[in-house]
């Protein structure tokens, strides 16, 4: 958010609602054209970025703070899979003329609300026009101990792959918001229906465990276009196959109630996107330790499967004890 002339909209806009988000003091008060950052003494710093584009990533009548929330939250999901603590971010916010100033300042409350719960500033970025539907694109930024964060390629031979939280559940909330007949096919009550199309709208970083798995992990990754696709990922960086037990992907009692009318559900669950948990691998000496540290973390982690010396996609075997096949083993936006 380069310092625009002092009279323009631009310049109103920025320092009503983003200038009092720039509370650490590298970002300037947002008067420059650049942040400066001094990473703490012995760290590497971890960058990543990610979009979310209206009608893709949300709903265009999805609550300002909500959106805000989500741009940032799958940002700091992946600093935490890598183990990093956050440090700040930037962001890039293109607006189309229809959004006015009351959804600024509700976008810029949610976005205010989750740089402090979460210690991760706002550090600079730009605003601009956009005749396409509102695009928020946030790069954040992190740190680790020098040479310590978590890669995908570390997995290994007998490595216990682990997951956190519940999969599905947002591919299931996106499903209910798409399709008008599918709370009435899966039979939820308001329960049920509230927490899968809360799990889409609004991820939930597992930042708390970044450390547990900085110090325990060989590789991880967030869980970001489906744990089947992304799980494959991490094995092909790491030059490895996994072999997983179906049954024991971690459901939540909404997803569980779904698959029990619908079994082949399971498929979507486990190729959805936007879940934004994260899968990791863990040597058998180390998984005590991890669990511990999860524990204490107040992180669910569940034990899902074993890393196999073999270079091919992971194998996901169902109740039958048969691999399962995939039309699309993850989201894909190409």
């Amino acid at each position: 958010m380069a310092a625009p002339d002092a009279n323009s909209a631009e310049h109103r806009l920025i320092a009503t609602y983003f200038a009092p988000l720039a509370k650490h003091p590298g970002a300037l008060g947002l008067l420059d054209d650049a942040a400066v950052l001094a990473p703490p003494a012995g760290c590497d710093l971890v960058v990543t970025v990610d979009a979310i584009v209206g009608g893709i990533h949300f709903f265009t009548e999805d609550a300002a703070d909500m959106v805000a929330k989500k741009a940032l939250r799958v940002n700091l999901s992946d600093l935490a899979a890598k183990g990093a603590k956050p440090l700040g971010f930037l962001l890039t916010l293109a607006l189309p003329k229809s959004v006015a100033e009351p959804w600024l300042d509700l976008f810029a409350r949610g976005l205010g609300s989750d740089a402090e719960l979460y210690e991760c500033p706002l550090l600079g970025g730009d605003t601009t026009r956009t005749t396409g539907p509102v695009t928020v694109s946030i790069t954040a930024l992190g740190t680790v101990p020098k040479d310590t964060m978590v890669r995908r390629s570390g997995a290994r031979t007998g490595d216990v792959v682990m997951v956190t939280g519940t999969i599905g559940d947002a591919a299931l909330g996106l499903e209910l918001r798409d399709v008008v007949t599918a709370a009435k096919r899966w039979k939820l009550d308001n329960r049920f229906n509230y927490h899968l199309i809360r799990r889409y709208l609004l991820p939930l970083p597992r930042n708390a465990l970044a450390e547990a798995l900085r110090l325990n992990a060989s590789a991880a990754m967030d869980v970001s276009d489906g744990l089947v696709g992304d799980l494959g990922k991490l094995c092909e960086a790491s030059g490895v196959s996994a072999e997983i037990d179906a049954a024991k992907v971690p459901l939540s009692e909404a997803a569980r109630a779904v698959v029990a009318l619908e079994p082949a559900a399971i498929q979507k669950l486990v190729t959805g996107g936007d879940d934004y948990e994260i899968v990791c691998t863990v040597p058998p000496e180390r998984l005590d330790a991890f669990r511990a540290a999860a524990e204490a973390a107040r992180v669910p982690v569940t034990e899902i499967g074993r890393i196999k010396a073999v270079r091919e996609p992971p194998r996901f075997i169902g109740s039958d004890g048969k691999p399962m096949l995939f039309k699309q083993t993850a989201f894909s936006h190409f």
